[in-house]
């Protein structure tokens, strides 16, 4: 019997091509499995990563609750005596701030933030607790929930446009006769500062008092100039001594 090798050559190729091929199918699928396994690790890791980083962001931009006691003395500290054992008073909690006595003379007390590192006790009058404390309540409830500094930042300046929040309507007293004050600089940086007393002066600049700013070292300056929550700051050079709650001075 004779074999025709011309005919086995091509059937033995044949053979030979369909075992690589289907090797190297298998290969590509692995490969593609492994592949997509990769991608969906590493999708998971870019998705958590900014997750855990919003959680932290979001932990770090409340402030740190303090002793309710210690809170209600500092946010005190900050009005004259005749003024403190009869003005409202706010402690910040876990949602925000919750007011823990009413109002007999018009004014309210309370420890605000501006950043969450600084400490600013004030104590305002009647207009200021109309205008100005609306707005740190509010700011204080959005950080509770989360919300970052620049999406604080809009929400507030789209409240303040559409007439949410009001400027003050006529001279006032926000008194920050505390000697525990942080406050942040112009950069942000947070320093204590000196008792002093502020008074409404909405969109009043630096200017128009003939103040170089903080900076200066005039008698006073402007806060936010320019703005309708513009303040006249006067420093003072020594802040009245009374009693808090607890007894101590």
């Amino acid at each position: 019997m004779t074999i025709n090798k011309s005919t086995q050559r091509p059937k033995a190729a044949a053979k030979t091509w369909r075992r690589r091929s289907t090797t190297y199918y298998k290969t590509l699928v692995r490969s593609g499995m492994i592949r997509i396994c990769w991608l969906m690790l590493a999708a998971q890791i870019v998705v958590s990563v900014p997750a855990k980083a919003q959680s932290t962001q979001a932990a770090g931009s409340q402030p740190p609750l303090m002793d309710r006691q210690k809170e209600i003395a500092l946010a005190l500290s900050a009005c004259p005596p005749s003024v403190a054992s009869k003005a409202a008073v706010y402690v910040l909690d876990q949602s925000g701030y919750v007011r823990v006595r009413d109002s007999q003379n018009g004014f309210t007390a309370l420890v605000q933030h501006s950043l969450p590192t600084s400490r600013e006790p004030q104590c305002m009058d009647a207009e200021g607790t109309r205008t100005f404390l609306p707005r740190m309540l509010k700011v204080a409830e959005l950080r509770a929930q989360g919300k970052g500094p620049e999406e604080i930042k809009l929400f507030v300046a789209d409240a303040i446009a559409k007439g949410l929040f009001q400027p003050p309507s006529r001279p006032g007293v926000d008194y920050m006769l505390s000697t525990e004050t942080l406050v942040p600089d112009d950069k942000g940086v947070v320093a204590p500062f000196p008792p002093h007393v502020m008074f409404y002066a909405p969109y009043l600049t630096n200017a128009d008092l003939g103040s170089d700013g903080q900076t200066g070292g005039g008698p006073a300056f402007v806060a936010a100039a320019g703005t309708p929550y513009a303040l006249i700051i006067v420093p003072v050079g020594s802040a009245p001594i009374h009693k808090h709650p607890d007894g101590s001075q």
